[in-house]
């Protein structure tokens, strides 16, 4: 587990689009379990766990890396009330290749997420909350927020997957840094 320095307001949107941004980067988790191995896959489709009466529903924002925050925002916004009311359609609900699940809103602090098959990997993100840190030569009281990365040990190695779990720590405490797209 993994925990991130927030230094501004962090929704899913944003986090949907830092995902996109390292996903880029680290293609071997942008991948599907299939049955002749894993394929890595040339679109960015992330996913979010969506929770509703019927239960837990993945909404998928296609092509991710290619939107901005408010595109992400609206569309997630729009599926995620889909969902709920229960007038999504399955095509909306499949295709992803990285999903993000959030339970910080339940003020869960840290979890560990489940793979969303035939997705190789899921980051399960808990509540933004204050943490005392280094910060400029003394201790100070700091926004963080848990990662907890779940990866198929069997098709990702740790270090690389620690590799990408760092990158997303980065784009969320320095997210100036996905400007250079």
């Amino acid at each position: 587990m993994f925990k991130a320095l927030i230094p501004l307001l962090c929704n899913e949107s944003i986090l949907i689009k830092i995902l996109a941004a390292a996903l880029k980067e680290f293609p071997y988790m942008n991948a599907h379990q299939e049955e002749d191995g894993v394929r890595l896959l040339p679109y960015v489709h992330v996913g979010l766990a969506v929770d509703t009466e019927r239960g837990l529903l993945v909404v998928v924002v296609r092509d991710a890396d290619q939107k901005s925050i408010p595109d992400i925002s609206h569309e997630t916004n729009d599926k995620a009330r889909q969902a709920m009311a229960g007038t999504i359609t399955p095509d909306e609900l499949s295709g992803g290749t990285f999903t993000l699940t959030n339970l910080g809103a339940f003020g869960v602090e840290a979890f560990t997420p489940i793979i969303n098959p035939p997705e190789v990997a899921v980051l399960g993100v808990g509540r933004i909350q204050p943490a005392p840190m280094v910060y400029q030569g003394g201790i100070a009281l700091r926004q963080s927020m848990a990662l907890s990365l779940t990866f198929d040990h069997r098709l990702i190695d740790g270090a690389p997957a620690a590799r990408f779990l760092a990158r997303v720590q980065e784009l969320i405490e320095k997210p100036h840094m996905m400007l250079g797209e």
